[in-house]
């Protein structure tokens, strides 16, 4: 378990242990990171703009040590003074929120941003490609998650497909944290099971202390025998101008499992950025241009037969964000974030196997996007009842895609989405102890594209289908709610209560595909009369954050009218319409059915609604057991589990087993080391038409050393070396929720990595 707990020393002396508490929003800190406080998405950017670490508050101005869950130095004694119940509450989430570290980003094995992520509790990820790799969030992905940089999306088309990248390479990232809940009401309809946000530095906020900070790290992992590096650097002058600059470059080969070398697995990939920012007392302003590109293989049988399928990514993204701090007119501040993209991928693959390296474009998706947000924060408000302090806001987004194949029917014809929406917070002190939040969200989107209105069986011919056109727009209004309570218990603990109801439209692909896709084996048939998804969700949570022992512990109930999924049914079609525009569509299994028809056979799966349910449980949690050599050592555990049905008790497909895991860590001023297990369940909870998988136990450890020159001061580099090993048991792991069961795609075998840093603060 990578647990979250940020590090403070409970000695004067210097013994620094590997307690600390949660900052706001964090749900518990490796005791080998380096973690500082760090600001929740959750929670309104921070007014403060000129240090390097701002600290997020809804107030005016932030106060020192308000907080019991700040990052803050304390005394043997300080620690043995009894807290009375009922204290000030700390500034907590009122939902769990997971935040990864850049230490645990460069610790981790991988090129996308959910290798860091998908051990941590509630999460999961689809593993369809070493490249291509998104998270799962409490059961629930593509759609329904959205990514973004910076309150930006990511303006890709990774929600189509499994086998499509999110465009962020994990070394641009400060940190990511994982959002459920209220929060993701300032997003959008399409963040419906969580925001997976990435929060860097490519517009400076503000002047580094010395006039110059930056950070160069690299790893060399032996699994796949990759090597990585990036830098990056932000330098301010006397008049306020800060720019930045970072880039980047990864190259791995094919990985090795404990069955030998998987093919096609490898990934090469480069990019970075430019910003420059004005930055004043009174708020900054500032433009970035950031580009990636990433070559990458997709593993399975087609690449066992010589296909060898890969895709060939590029994005180019203009970003702008800006904040005034008024502090006037019933304003607080003002901050907008804008974003325009132009991403663009082909896939290949070899048609004629006994040609070599003789890779043909098979399909080519596109996707031109802006997407524009403002928001306004007032004073906060003295009531009758207590302090009241929040933002409200709007949201623009327009968005035009593609998927054209060059093979076959394209999955998706030109479709434009075009969305606005206005949403508002408030957060409510009802006393030192109790903290109301409600927000709620109305959003309108239109999605005008070309797909079908039916796809039915020919009456003289069962093999045969004949699709009917439909072209046009679909309209949606969606509107959200949601309401908190943060009530400070005994024993320094936090308990929490949320109700949340969402709706989200349907997705362009959702309503227009109509056609195969190769990388899922589908040949999918869109629904362009689906109507607003509804999800009603209750959410308790309990948390400590001070004290030898540390927990954050969640439990919730989701109940989905509508639950859009894709419906499989037990035919088999070809890519491309015959002569008379027909699709032959037999029987899965059927020996060609029609007279032994020759064709590639794609899954038929139709685009449906029904009404489902999800619940489940995360527990992660933290205890010193006592001080050694320098330093501290104790144990950690964690334990996760979703279980989601649809009405009539059939499971979802593709959902993640239950996990169990703990392990024993050391940490002191200048070394963090941890030995850990986490075992996955077998998962025999499975839908129609999927397989059951076998569970599988990964063996990891780490540990790490950071060294500052004895000068110390603003100038001075800190330096940090690490060695981690991951799956050491060399165990086969197969991921219940990726496309790729089917094909027996094993995880990584064990793998050793080396990283490093050097970083001028």
């Amino acid at each position: 378990m990578r647990s979250k707990v940020h590090g403070r020393k409970t000695r004067a002396a210097g013994i620094a242990c590997a307690t600390a508490a949660l900052t706001s929003g964090v749900l518990l800190a490796a005791p080998g990171s380096r973690a500082q406080e760090q600001p929740s998405v959750q929670e309104l950017p921070p007014v403060e703009v000129t240090t390097s670490s701002p600290v997020v508050k809804a107030k005016s101005r932030p106060k020192k040590n308000a907080s019991a869950g700040a990052a803050t130095q304390a005394s043997p004694a300080a620690e043995q003074v009894a807290v009375p119940p009922g204290t000030v509450l700390d500034d907590h989430a009122f939902v769990a929120v997971t935040t990864v570290t850049d230490s645990e980003i460069a610790a981790s094995n991988g090129p996308t941003l959910t290798d860091a992520l998908a051990n941590e509790p509630g999460i999961s990820s689809t593993s369809f490609a070493p490249g291509a790799n998104r998270p799962i969030i409490r059961g629930l992905d593509s759609y329904r998650v959205r990514t973004q940089e910076d309150g930006i999306g990511t303006h890709d088309v990774a929600a189509i497909s499994e086998d499509h990248a999110v465009p962020i390479d994990p070394n641009s990232a400060d940190r990511v944290e994982v959002v459920r809940g209220p929060a993701t009401l300032r997003y959008g309809s399409q963040a419906i099971g969580g925001v997976v946000a990435v929060e860097n530095e490519r517009i400076p906020t503000f002047a580094p202390k010395g006039g110059v900070s930056g950070v160069v790290r690299g790893g060399l992992t032996s699994v796949d025998d990759s090597a990585d590096g990036s830098f990056a650097v932000t330098a301010g002058t006397p008049n306020g101008i800060v720019v930045h600059a970072d880039g980047f470059a990864r190259n791995a080969e094919d990985y090795d499992t404990p069955r030998g070398r998987e093919l096609n697995s490898f990934v090469d990939s480069k990019g970075g950025s430019f910003g420059v920012s004005r930055v004043g007392p009174d708020g900054f302003i500032g433009v970035a241009f950031a580009h990636i590109e990433s070559l990458y293989g997709i593993p399975g049988d087609e690449a066992r037969e010589g296909v060898v399928p890969r895709i060939d990514m590029e994005q180019q993204k203009v970003l702008a964000r800006g904040e005034w701090r008024v502090r006037d007119y019933g304003l607080e501040a003002v901050r907008f974030w804008f974003g325009a993209s132009n991403y663009a991928h082909d896939e290949l693959a070899i048609h004629d196997p006994g040609v070599e390296n003789e890779f043909e474009i098979g399909s080519r998706f596109t996707n031109k996007e802006q997407e524009a947000r403002v928001e306004l924060q007032h004073l906060p408000v003295g009531t009758v009842v207590g302090e009241l302090t929040g933002a409200f806001g709007a949201q623009w987004g327009s968005r035009d895609t593609r998927g054209q194949s060059f093979e076959g029917e394209s999955l998706l014809e030109p479709v434009s989405t075009d969305s606005v929406a206005a949403f508002w917070f408030e957060e409510l002190s009802l006393s030192p102890t109790m903290k109301l939040q409600a927000a709620a969200r109305i959003e309108h989107s239109s999605v005008d594209g070309q797909g079908w209105d039916a796809f039915t069986e020919d009456p003289g011919d069962p093999d045969h289908f004949l699709p009917s056109t439909f072209t046009g727009e679909r309209s949606f209004t969606p509107t959200s709610a949601s309401l908190g309570l943060l009530q400070a218990l005994p024993f320094q603990t936090v308990g929490r209560l949320t109700g949340q109801y969402v709706e989200r439209a349907p997705d362009a692909a959702e309503l227009f595909s109509k056609g195969m896709h190769e990388a899922t084996g589908t040949f999918e048939v869109g629904n362009p009369f689906l109507d607003v998804e509804r999800a009603t969700t209750l959410e308790a949570g309990l948390k400590r954050s001070t004290g030898a022992f540390r927990f954050d512990a969640s439990v919730y109930y989701t109940r989905y009218n509508g639950f859009i999924y894709r419906q499989l049914t037990d035919r088999e079609c070809d890519g491309a319409p015959e002569a008379g525009g027909e699709f032959h569509c037999e029987v899965a299994g059927g020996g060609g059915g029609g007279g032994g028809h020759a064709h590639e056979a794609f899954d038929l799966v139709h685009f449906q609604q029904r009404d489902a349910r999800f619940y489940g449980m995360e527990v992660a949690g933290q205890y010193d057991v006592a001080p050694i050599w320098n330093g501290v050592w104790g144990i950690d555990g964690q334990y996760d589990f979703v279980n989601a049905e649809f009405e009539n008790g059939e499971n979802v497909p593709r959902i993640p087993p239950h996990r169990l895991g703990g392990g024993l860590y050391y940490r002191d001023a200048n070394w963090s080391a941890r030995v850990g297990v986490l075992h996955a369940f077998d998962q025999n909870r499975i839908g129609l038409e999927e397989i059951a998988t076998p569970g599988y136990t990964l063996v990891s450890a780490e540990v790490t050393y950071t060294y500052q020159s004895a000068d110390g001061g603003v100038s001075a580099p800190v330096y940090t070396i690490g060695l981690k090993g991951e799956n050491l048991a060399d165990d086969e792991v197969l991921n219940h929720a990726s496309f790729k069961r089917r094909e027996d795609v094993l995880g990584p075998g064990a793998s050793v990595r080396l990283f490093g840093s050097v970083k001028l603060n």
